[in-house]
């Protein structure tokens, strides 16, 4: 059974793209689900760092009103140290986050699991990331050619990532 409070199912990346065609980008790039929704969409807020997330932890914790929105986070693609465990996922939960994007990867597997909010990432590594603060936020980022701008809506499921031009 559904939770009542937890609005609408997005739907599927599938029939997105039959819907919309050419108006969508695909990520062809194999991202793992680690939260415990599979399903999740919203407005894109970015973050680009590489092997550093105190701009990511701060951008969760300080972004206005983020309910329903996504942040967007490119690593580098990097699987030296791990951008997303389960501390700053629990930030985001409880500031009401829809999901994380991580291109890069994420540690406390298991935990993250039970938490209720989708989280993508291209794998895991128990190495902690370092903590300077280096990095952009609500810049336009790229993620194996496909563009995330701030504002523009994702949708993520079982299929993968879709973002609407």
């Amino acid at each position: 059974m559904s939770d009542p409070d937890a609005g609408p199912e997005p739907e599927a990346t599938a029939d997105l793209v039959d819907l919309y065609g050419d108006e969508l980008s695909s990520v062809a790039v194999p991202f793992r689900s680690f939260g415990g929704k599979v399903r999740f969409s919203g407005q894109v807020v970015t973050v680009k760092c590489f092997e550093d997330n105190a701009l990511l932890k701060r951008k969760l914790a300080e972004e206005e009103a983020p309910q329903g929105k996504v942040l967007v986070v490119d690593g580098g693609g990097s699987h030296r140290s791990a951008l997303v465990g389960d501390v700053i996922a629990g930030i985001a939960v409880d500031r009401g986050w829809a999901g994380l994007v991580i291109h890069g990867v994420v540690r406390d597997s298991l935990a993250l699991s039970s938490l209720p909010i989708g989280i993508k990432a291209l794998g895991t590594n128990p190495a902690k990331s370092s903590k300077s603060g280096a990095g952009q936020a609500d810049v336009t980022v790229n993620i194996a050619g496909v563009l995330f701008h701030p504002g523009s809506t994702v949708y993520c499921d079982e299929d993968g990532i879709v973002v609407k031009r």
